[in-house]
């Protein structure tokens, strides 16, 4: 399939790109504020950042990078904690960028998204501790023709499903299934399916 490689559709339109900026100062600084509400309240369970670097493949010769941070909120690990219910939450504002087909004749897509994360432990293996992930979160994709697929929408649903061994205090693999849709509401929605391959650093 030809395809043709448009790299006038990288700029993202200025004021959705505000828009979103602004979202992830907002939440930056309500996790910001938590957190510092928690350290004055409590010592108990502080709040932790990690940064993530992931390699994606998707259908076909689809591939990409994950440029992520996610931030752990204590608020709602501790309400969920409270329903008795195990694990974290934590939000993920991740920068993807992807590419399909051949050199010199390349489609390019970038995409910001922003996802609420579930973290469930589930064991260990190994020593290692053993968790999935769960989250259904918002992108917007520069270009809604990518790979051979119209997606309609540049607004889409970012869902994942994960699993994250722990190698240490700081260090962890993961491995997601990352799917993109508009749930249906423009058609076409065919969606976008990934597997992705990652390392993330705590501190």
């Amino acid at each position: 399939m030809h395809m043709q490689h448009k790299p006038g559709r990288w700029a993202l339109n200025q004021h959705i790109l505000r828009a979103i900026v602004a979202s992830w100062l907002l939440i930056g600084f309500s996790q910001h504020a938590n957190a510092a509400t928690n350290a004055a309240t409590s010592t108990e369970q502080t709040s932790q950042r990690s940064v993530q670097l992931a390699y994606v493949q998707g259908e076909g010769d689809v591939q990409g990078i994950k440029l992520a941070v996610q931030q752990q909120s204590p608020f709602f690990s501790e309400t969920l904690q409270s329903y008795g219910v195990q694990g974290t939450v934590s939000f993920e504002m991740s920068a993807n960028f992807w590419q399909y087909g051949p050199q010199n004749n390349t489609d390019h897509n970038a995409v910001l998204a922003l996802s609420p994360v579930l973290t469930y432990p589930l064991g260990t293996l190994a020593g290692a501790e053993v968790a999935a992930e769960f989250g259904i979160g918002l992108s917007l994709l520069d270009d809604t023709t990518f790979a051979g697929k119209n997606v309609s929408t540049h607004y889409q649903f970012e869902d994942r499903l994960g699993l994250l061994v722990r190698l240490s205090a700081q260090d962890a693999v993961t491995l997601r299934y990352l799917h993109y849709s508009n749930a249906g509401f423009k058609k076409p929605n065919p969606g976008l399916d990934f597997i992705s391959l990652g390392y993330s650093r705590a501190f």
